[in-house]
């Protein structure tokens, strides 16, 4: 093989705190900022933004401008449009699924003395914003100088409940410091998706220019009007999804205290519903408008429908009031955090990024209910509002140690879908079900099969996510009865799909898919693929069996329902046993694929950084012809699939592929961070820890302007617990053996396990367990079984695992053996740096 000269790695800056402190002073509890900038307007609405997993409110002003783009999402809630291929081929995705910007509730204008407030020009004493973790709410306060001199102060909040799916609660406080004047307040209803404000403002198109990663826009109207109604003093507009035949009804209803004499009227069109309230204000007098918002959407159920659904919601939630509202949004982030915490003592910035960032999974995920969890959950339209793989492999594992519930309703999403990916398979020529790689409604929507489609590895991480929640809960239940359908037809896909080839030993392969790393692509014996469609084939036959033997009713029901045979069953276990797994035994490495070592080298060392991420500046071809990484991929299976690996070759596949990962996608970062820890890399393992961690608050890939990236935020929460607390799950139960950074005085969190509740707390020279509720369990600590009982169990560690100093820079190390074995480089020399 000839070698070529190895690049540098996208190594990750050093592990200091990226943030300007003098405009987002540190909080542990909040996102703070106390200067406006105009500057970073589209990453500030995503960052302070507001969500529940159903409704998600972009931090757009207030006043309604300026802003980079405005955004109200709903989960799920789409057009459809016929993707125009350049040249056609047989089963090719044919509808792409767009999310749609729903009617912009925000939209709440003020004027004094007729003087509108536009924060980005106006004289103001005061500016603060917070997102606050524990109350649910954002919030911004002013004290704003007119210019006529009068002070006036101003205090907006913004809430999305999480008790109430469909309900939001907007709040305006006024109050005249000096002087008294006339006051208007324009609380508006707008349709941005086909329409525009007074001031020709509209939701801005994502989807301009290139990037794949952003979303479609429209040349057409999206929103057919369907109803504009005013009724006891409230407004709603509903709707009709022109090409997806989505429904959609929203309402609001204003209350006003005041002391002020003031008068009101209320109007609404077709794109245009507003209630505008004229107040003679006096000083010291204030004025509080709180604003109910309902949405409801269905697949189908007429607008007049959804319309008595809002009237009814409003009905319960105006007579519940505004306190008891935030009372109960206080009281389940209480119940969240009790739950999710994860406490880093002596280091408040990092522990806000982190807060932040288990936050925003709050948001993406815990009212999803019926849908899953979009890449940028409802916090903007990147992707497409679409929901990928990374769901199950990067958020559902936070959820499934924090908030089971939560991930139960996100598989039971996943099997909803399965009816459409038996059509799917069978339009791809293949037994069983493959489920999309990008989706809303369940069809494929990627019109780039090879880096989509392909991505057949999907299925096994659907099934991995559903193995480690049954492991983890103890829900069988689910998983011998929704999980066994998904179970048996992807199993059924991985053994029609791959084939049996004699060249010595008899092994099975699976050709023409392609991994997670996606610029390598339409690859033979992908080591993703291959590790995780074993798990797939091992877990669907051990659970047929265990059903036959512990329900023979519901083992006979399977049978006839799914045309279950024991030949297959048998099939499905030679399959597994005989899966062929790379291994390059000259370079002591697991090739990526079948011929991923014959290409040759990107020089990364020579690319420039405007030219990165390389997606957005090569052509594909050029890319699929070297050995190079958008993202992790064996690396990954190291994780995922453990056991398949020994330390040693662990090691040395992190030292081959680390150098040769761009890192240009943000899922990349939270699994080298994690690996890199326990294989002994821990100054290169904080890097990329801080690198997931800061993503979208120091907009590290330039994208944070499209929404949150929400499996790197819940990849973070793996980085941590599976990476720096070395927690594993194996089929014989929980372990852990931590690696935590030489300078962290101590890490802890809490989860769940088998229907018990405990906190870990790792230092440097003990791991610590304590029970707060449930039975004892048996946990392992580097091979030493302890229960964790009602009583603290401390168990001293002799360190934190071997260090190796330095960040690997240049060249990978290359793996020879030794004739005893040890691992030695060689051909290609290795630099530090460090």
């Amino acid at each position: 093989m000839t070698r070529h000269k190895y690049p540098s790695p996208h190594v990750p800056p050093p592990p200091v705190d990226p943030l300007d402190r003098t405009r987002f002073p540190v909080d542990e509890w909040a996102l703070r900022e106390v200067a406006y900038d105009g500057r970073d307007l589209g990453i500030t609405e995503t960052l302070f933004a507001v969500g529940n997993g159903y409704l998600g409110m972009r931090a757009n002003p207030t006043e309604g401008r300026d802003s980079h783009t405005h955004g109200t999402y709903v989960n799920g809630f789409h057009e459809t449009w016929r993707i125009k291929h350049a040249e056609e081929a047989y089963g090719l995705a044919q509808v792409g699924q767009t999310i749609v910007n729903v009617p912009d509730p925000k939209v709440i204008k003020l004027y004094v003395d007729d003087e509108p407030l536009l924060v980005a020009g106006a004289d103001l004493e005061h500016y603060e914003r917070v997102l606050d973790f524990r109350a649910g709410h954002s919030r911004r306060d002013l004290i704003w100088r007119t210019t006529s001199g009068k002070r006036v102060r101003v205090t907006t909040t913004r809430m999305v409940s999480f008790t109430e799916r469909h309900l939001a609660v907007l709040t305006m406080e006024v109050e005249m410091l000096t002087g008294d004047a006339p006051v208007t307040i324009s609380s508006q209803l707008l349709n941005r998706q086909d329409g525009t404000d007074e001031y020709h403002v509209r939701a801005a198109a994502m989807g301009e220019g290139m990037d794949p990663r952003r979303a479609e826009d429209f040349d057409r109207r999206v929103l057919d009007p369907q109803a504009s109604e005013i009724r006891d003093h409230r407004f709603l507009l509903g709707y009709r999804c022109h090409e997806s035949r989505m429904t959609l009804a929203v309402a609001c209803e204003h209350q006003l205290e005041t002391d002020n004499d003031y008068t009101d009227e209320i109007h609404a069109e077709e794109d245009l519903a507003k209630h505008v309230f004229q107040i003679e204000a006096r000083e010291g007098q204030p004025i509080r408008l709180t604003k109910y918002v309902v949405v409801h959407t269905s697949r189908g159920v007429p607008v007049r429908e959804l319309s008595d659904r809002c009237w009814r919601t409003l009905n319960r939630v105006t007579a519940y009031g505004r306190p008891a509202l935030e009372r109960d949004q206080r009281a389940w982030l209480d119940a969240f955090w009790e739950n999710s915490d994860v406490r880093l003592p002596g280091q408040p910035h990092l522990q806000q990024a982190v807060r932040w960032c288990l936050f925003q999974v709050a948001q993406a995920a815990a009212r999803a209910d019926t849908q899953g969890v979009p890449a940028k959950g409802v916090t903007g339209s990147g992707y497409g509002g679409h929901y990928f793989w990374d769901t199950e492999i990067y958020v559902v594992p936070f959820l499934i140690y924090t908030s089971p519930g939560i991930a139960r309703n996100v598989l039971r999403f996943r099997h909803t879908m399965l009816d459409l990916a038996r059509e799917r398979a069978t339009e791809l020529s293949q037994h069983g079900a493959l489920f999309p790689w990008r989706t809303i409604n369940g069809k494929e929507a990627s019109a780039y099969f090879a880096a989509g489609t392909a991505q057949y590895h999907i299925n096994a991480d659907i099934v991995h996510s559903l193995i480690r929640y049954a492991r983890a809960t103890g829900d069988r239940h689910f998983l011998l009865r929704e999980g066994l359908d998904i179970l048996v037809e992807t199993a059924r896909l991985w053994a029609d799909l791959g084939f049996w080839q004699e060249n010595g030993d008899r092994s099975f392969h699976i050709h023409g898919v392609t991994g997670p790393d996606e610029y390598t692509t339409v690859v033979n014996d992908n080591l993703f693929t291959n590790v995780m469609a074993q798990h797939n084939l091992r877990k669907a036959v051990e659970a047929v069996r265990e059903l036959r033997e512990s329900d023979p009713r519901d083992y006979a029901r399977a049978v006839a329902r799914l045309r279950l045979r024991e030949p297959e069953i048998e099939e499905w276990e030679r399959c597994a046993d005989g899966m062929f797994v790379p291994y390059d035994a000259l370079m002591g490495v697991h090739p990526q694929d079948g011929h991923f070592l014959e290409r040759e080298i990107w020089d990364l060392d020579a690319t420039p950084n405007d030219m990165r991420p390389l997606l957005l500046h090569y052509h594909p071809l050029v890319i699929y012809r070297f050995q190079v990484l958008k993202q992790a991929d064996v690396v990954l299976a190291m994780y995922l699939c453990g056991e398949s690996f020994t330390p040693e070759q662990k090691r040395a596949n992190f030292e081959y592929y680390d150098p040769i990962t761009t890192g240009d996608s943000t899922l990349s970062a939270p699994v080298q961070a994690l690996v890199a820890a326990e294989v002994g890399y821990h100054e290169m393992a904080l890097r990329y820890f801080y690198a997931a961690a800061f993503v979208d608050l120091d907009d590290r890939h330039g994208n944070t302007v499209d929404g949150v990236h929400v499996a790197s935020a819940g990849g973070v929460w793996l980085a941590l617990v599976a990476g720096f607390g070395g927690m594993r799950e194996l089929d014989g139960g929980l372990s852990f053996d931590p690696r935590l950074p030489v300078d962290w005085p101590e890490l802890s969190w809490r989860m769940q396990w088998l229907g018990s509740r405990m906190e870990v707390t790792v230092r440097q020279d003990e791991i610590r367990f304590r029970l707060l509720e449930g039975e004892p369990q048996a946990v392992t600590v580097r091979g030493q079984e302890v229960v964790v009982g009602p009583e603290e169990v401390r168990v001293p560690l002799d360190g934190q695992g071997e260090r190796i100093d330095g960040v690997l820079r240049g060249t990978p190390l290359v793996g020879g053996r030794t004739e005893e074995g040890i691992r030695v480089s060689k051909t290609v020399p290795h630099a530090w740096v460090p």
